[in-house]
């Protein structure tokens, strides 16, 4: 890692760690599915905040971000339900179709394999039935 980059990496570290502890001071007793319940959804600018302008300015947009996260996540076989359910909510509101969604799950199966990307999909599904109107195209 160049020193710019892990100056960077530094503070967007140090900068999780300070919103976690402003959420719960102990984390010892973290909760992911109360999380979700608490915080569904964030609006889509406090998404392209966080998630777009924040950790990379001229990089990619929230949409795309929450899209690269949902790949990562399908293949390491989509065990963490709860985050993957936030994550595709938000990519939602962030402005990706169901359909891109789906795509994006179905290309990871090459990656992290059938039973992840089954799994994945089956996340999505409940996460698109759930939204008034949103199904797959």
């Amino acid at each position: 890692m160049t020193d710019p980059f892990q100056k960077m990496f530094q503070q967007m570290l140090a900068q999780g760690q300070e919103m976690a502890r402003a959420f719960n001071p102990a984390l010892e007793h973290f909760d992911m599915k109360s999380f979700e319940k608490m915080f569904p959804t964030m609006p889509a600018d406090m998404l392209e905040m966080w998630f777009g302008k924040t950790f990379n300015r001229d990089g990619l947009d929230a949409k795309t971000r929450l899209l690269v996260t949902i790949a990562a996540m399908t293949v390491q076989g989509a065990m963490a339900e709860p985050q993957m359910r936030i994550t595709i909510r938000h990519a939602i509101e962030a402005g990706a179709k169901p359909r891109e969604i789906a795509e994006v799950i179905y290309q990871m199966g090459m990656f992290g394999g059938l039973p992840a990307m089954q799994k994945a999909l089956e996340i999505a599904q409940s996460v698109f039935a759930e939204s008034e109107g949103s199904k797959p195209a």
